[in-house]
C-alpha cells in the first residue's frame, strides 16, 4: 500500500477560545503522529478572530502542503456548524473528529480505518477516556456518568460492537455518509461556554440510518483518545448543570421523533446500568470503602435533575420554544481557504430525525462472532 493511498482520514478539530492553547497544540500533535498518517488535520475556529489568526501562524508551514488547515467556522457559531464547515471542506474519503482538550493514541485512526473494510459501515467510534485534573477521579464521581465530562461511561461491552450512535468527540464518518444525510444540526449542541446541551451526534446517526437502511455504525474500544478533565468540571455544580443540560436536550430530540426511538436507549441505561451503581456504591459504602455513598447518591441526584430538564424542556419543545434545524453539507470549492472565508453551511429544514444521547447495540458485537451484546453510548 502506498503512502498516498493511505492517507484517507480527514481530521476535524474544532476550536474556539486561546484558553486552550496548549490542549490544541497537543490534539493537532497526536494526529500528526498517527500510525495511519491522515490526509490532512481541519482546525475550524469558531468565530474567533485572534485565534484563527494566530493559529494560522503557528501551522503557516504545514498548510503550505495542505497537512494542517485552519478555516474559519462558515456557519452559526457552535460546535455543530464547525464540524459542518469541516466537512465541507474535507479531502479524506473518511471524516474523524478529535475534540480539542482530547489528545488520540497512536492507533486511534488505525482502528477506525479497520472498521470500513466492511462497505456497509458508515461510521466508527472509539473510546474516551477521562485525564483527570487531579490525576484522579474524584470519589463521589460515578463511571456511569462519565458522560458528563464527555467520556466513555461504565456498562459498555468490550470490542468491536455496532451501535445506535457514536461519541462525536471521538468519532468518524465515510465523507459519503454526509451526502446521503446530511450535516450536525445546528441549535441542538455546544456553543462555546453556554449551557452544555448536546444530542446532536445521535441525532446525524439517526437522520443516517433512515436515510441508508443497511448502514452500519461501529463502536470500537481499542480507537482511545484522552480527554482532559479540567477541574471545573470534577464539581459536583457541573455535574448537575450538565445532567440537567442532558434533560433539556434529549426532550427535543425525543419530541422529533416519539419518546419510543428517542428514548430506547436510555430506558436500559435507566433501568439496569444506574441501579447497578447504586447497588455498588451503598456496598461500598458499607464496606467502608471511600466515596461509595457519595457515588449512589450522584446517581440518584442526577437521574432526577435530567428527568426536571425532560419535563421542562418536553414544555418547552411544546411551545416552540427549542428548535433546531438540519442543514446540507455544500459541495464544491472548499471553505476558508482565504481569512474569515467558508463556505456557508445552510440550515434548511432538512430531516429533523433526532435521539437522545445514548448509543444502542442493535445486532450485537460486530466481530464476526454474530453475538448479541445490549450497549449504550452517551454522546456528551
Amino acid at each position: 500500500m502506498t503512502k498516498r493511498q493511505i492517507r484517507d482520514f480527514s481530521v476535524v478539530i474544532c476550536v474556539y477560545t486561546e484558553d486552550r492553547w496548549e490542549d490544541i497544540l497537543a490534539a493537532v500533535a497526536s494526529v500528526r503522529h498517527q500510525s495511519h498518517p491522515p490526509l490532512e488535520t481541519l482546525l475550524v475556529v469558531d468565530h474567533n478572530p485572534a485565534l484563527l489568526e494566530r493559529l494560522r501562524r503557528e501551522y503557516e508551514e504545514c498548510a503550505a502542503d495542505g497537512e494542517v488547515r485552519v478555516l474559519a467556522n462558515a456557519g452559526p457559531r457552535g460546535l455543530s456548524a464547525g464540524r459542518n464547515t469541516g466537512i465541507a471542506a474535507a479531502r479524506g474519503a473518511f471524516v474523524a473528529f478529535l475534540d480539542d482538550d482530547a489528545v488520540a493514541e497512536r492507533d486511534w485512526l488505525r482502528h477506525f480505518h479497520a472498521g470500513y473494510a466492511d462497505p456497509r459501515v458508515m461510521a466508527v467510534g472509539g473510546r474516551t477516556e477521562p485525564a483527570w485534573a487531579l490525576g484522579r477521579r474524584p470519589a463521589w464521581f460515578p463511571e456511569e456518568f462519565d458522560w458528563v465530562v464527555g467520556c466513555t461511561y461504565r456498562g459498555l461491552p468490550p470490542g468491536r460492537v455496532r451501535v445506535r450512535n457514536v461519541l462525536g468527540g471521538n468519532a468518524s464518518f465515510r465523507r459519503t455518509a454526509f451526502d446521503a444525510a446530511g450535516g450536525f444540526a445546528t441549535g441542538i449542541g455546544r456553543d462555546g461556554d453556554k449551557r452544555p446541551l448536546g444530542c446532536e451526534e445521535t441525532e446525524l446517526c439517526i437522520r443516517l440510518s433512515r436515510a441508508l437502511p443497511d448502514a452500519v455504525l461501529l463502536i470500537d474500544d481499542r480507537a482511545i483518545i484522552h480527554h482532559r478533565v479540567p477541574p471545573a468540571r470534577e464539581r459536583f455544580g457541573y455535574f448537575r448543570t450538565r445532567t440537567y443540560a442532558e434533560g433539556l436536550s434529549k426532550a427535543l430530540v425525543a419530541r422529533s421523533v416519539g419518546a419510543g426511538k428517542g428514548l430506547e436507549s436510555e430506558r436500559r441505561y435507566t433501568t439496569r446500568v444506574l441501579p447497578a451503581g447504586v447497588v455498588r456504591g451503598l456496598r461500598d459504602a458499607v464496606l467502608g470503602r471511600a466515596g461509595g455513598a457519595g457515588r449512589a447518591g450522584a446517581i440518584v441526584t442526577g437521574v432526577a435533575v435530567a428527568a426536571a430538564g425532560y419535563a421542562l424542556g418536553s414544555w418547552r419543545a411544546r411551545r416552540g420554544d427549542m428548535v433546531f434545524e438540519v442543514g446540507p453539507i455544500p459541495s464544491g470549492e472548499e471553505p476558508g481557504t482565504g481569512a474569515g472565508s467558508g463556505t456557508e453551511v445552510g440550515n434548511g429544514a432538512g430531516d429533523t430525525a433526532a435521539s437522545g444521547n445514548a448509543a444502542e447495540a442493535r445486532a450485537g458485537s460486530v466481530n464476526g462472532s454474530g453475538t448479541g451484546t445490549g450497549t449504550d453510548e452517551e454522546a456528551a
